[in-house]
This record gives structure tokens, sequence and C-alpha cells, in this order.
């Protein structure tokens, strides 16, 4: 595996100050601890020495298996990967952790995943996909990349679903576009969180009583530049819901209904506004389609892959 090095923590930095999340308040409050670590001179040092990995799997429908698992730059060998596996198999690509945009010394970002769900896809060795959910969130821009390509392999015709243990508020957005989702055991599988949340760190108090003081000075021409941002500033909230939150949250929920269709039970208290459920609940009211095991999805899919080769 591969050292990574560059500005990483830089975009990792952005991505938890900036502060636009479709993801659970809990896993959003342990990104408090991150920042201050990276900030930290140690923080950075200790940054520098992680490595990252990927674990792809492919399964045939004898059950087969051809693994992958590397480092820095998977892409090098995910061809390798897919011509290795036989004809016909599925491919499981983990969608773990707090989502971000960009990768960082942990993770993979939703961009590098996207190029491995499209590759696969493209692969003709690969007659569907899974993807395994186990997060609980993450940045609005994480959302995008992951749904163009979801898109685009199931226009190519293949199908792809989801298997999840979490997969809640931009995860789960992410698992409504595969029209599939298997919860992958009935204890801890949770799913939901539709909604939207954004947070920041007001530093002034604290850089105040070291003897700094702040200007902001806007042009006579930029009345309403960061005006949303400024009142949130002083604790007046509603114009930056009205013009920033509360759109996404809407999209959000509409995105949801149109992929979910007339499974999901719209008239359920807090489906749509952020409630979590478990596995049994979200069966009911049509947040999943099946419970099942870990290799659920990937049965689901090879049938799948099946069916589609006699329409």
């Amino acid at each position: 595996m591969t050292r990574l090095a560059g500005n990483w923590q830089f975009l990792l930095i952005s991505a938890l100050l900036k502060g636009k999340f479709f993801i659970r308040p809990d896993i959003a409050m342990a990104m408090g601890p991150q920042v201050n670590r990276l900030l930290s001179r140690e923080g950075m040092e200790a940054a520098e020495d992680q490595e990252r990995s990927i674990e792809i799997i492919c399964v045939n429908e004898s059950g087969k298996e051809t693994k992958f698992f590397d480092g820095e730059d998977p892409n090098d060998n995910l061809s390798r990967l897919y011509d290795e596996a036989p004809e016909g198999s599925i491919a499981k690509i983990p969608v773990k952790g707090s989502m971000l945009k960009y990768g960082t010394a942990c993770d993979y970002g939703t961009m590098e995943l996207a190029s491995f769900i499209l590759e696969a896809g493209a692969h003709k060795n690969i007659s569907g996909i899974v993807l395994d959910f186990d997060s609980g969130g993450g940045a609005v821009d994480a959302v995008p990349p992951l749904s163009q390509a979801i898109r685009m392999v199931k226009q190519i015709g293949k199908p792809i679903v989801s298997s999840v243990d979490l997969a809640c508020s931009a995860a789960y957005w992410n698992a409504s576009e595969t029209g599939y989702i298997v919860a992958d055991n009935s204890v801890s599988a949770e799913v939901g969180s539709i909604g939207v949340m954004m947070s920041f760190m007001d530093v002034r108090g604290y850089y105040e009583k070291e003897g700094v003081t702040f200007h902001s000075i806007y042009s006579n021409e930029s009345g309403d530049k960061n005006l949303a941002f400024e009142k949130a500033l002083n604790g007046e909230y509603d114009q930056i819901k009205e013009e920033q939150l509360d759109p996404l949250a809407r999209q959000f929920q509409k995105t949801v209904r149109e992929n979910r269709g007339s499974r999901l039970n719209t008239s359920v208290n807090g489906i749509l506004t952020g409630k979590t459920f478990f596995a049994e609940e979200a069966l009911s009211i049509g947040l999943i389609d099946r419970i099942g095991t870990s290799t659920t999805a990937v049965e689901i899919a090879l049938a799948k892959s099946h069916a589609n080769k006699f329409i």
C-alpha cells in the first residue's frame, strides 16, 4: 500500500468546516475531534503516516470470489481484477464511514468510488453491482458523484443493489438510487435520517480573548453577500434555513419519493423528516425491500442479471 501525501488533510478540514451535511447528528458531533486533531502539528504528522485501502469482491453464481485489496490508487489494478473475475460476476463495492466528495488518508471519496462503480459497470465480466453501505451519511456534495454513477450503470442495463447495515442520510439517498435495498441483518441494520443540517464553529470569542479583532467589510453593492451566514453568526437562523437548508431537504424528500415510489408509506410520522428506522419497521414502511444476510444482495443482483438476459 502507498502512503498518501499532499493536501488531502486540508480538503478534509474544509469539508468538515464548511458544513452542510446529510448526516446523523451523532456522527456529525464525532467530527469535531477530528478537526482538532488535524489542526494540531501532531495530527498533521500522524495523518501523513496513514494508509487507506479498499476491498472489492467479485462473486459469481457458483460462489467463487475474486478479491482485490490495495492502497492508494486501485484503478491500476481494477481492470485486472475484473479480467480475472468469471464472466457473470457481481462486483461488491464498499461505501463505508462518513461520506466526503474527495478522498482522505483513511477513506476513498465518492468521486473515486463512482469511478470504481463505472468501471465495474462497463466491464464485460461484471453483470451487476452491489453497493455495501455502512455509513451514517456525509457532506451534501458527496451525493451527486455516486448518484450519477448509479444512474449510468442502470442505463447500461446492469442491476445495482444496495446491501445495508447502516444507510442514513446521504448514504440512504444513494442507496435509494439503486432501486433495491436489502438490510443485511435484522438486529443492527438501520436506515433513514432523511434530512439536512449544517454546522460551523464560531471561534471569534476564543481569538478575541487573545486580542484579535474581527472585521467584515462588504461593498455597498454587495448587501446580500453572506447575509444569511452573518445572521447565523448572531444566532438568527431563519434565513440560512430558508435559503440553503430547506431547498436541500425538499430535494432529498422528492428524490426518495421518486426512487421508492408506491412502496413508500409517506403517512408514517417522521419518515421524510429525519427519523431513523431499524430493519423490520423500515421494511414495513417501504424504506427497504428485504431483510437478509451479507450474501442476499449478491444473490438478488445475480438473479436480476439473469432475468435481464431474457428481456
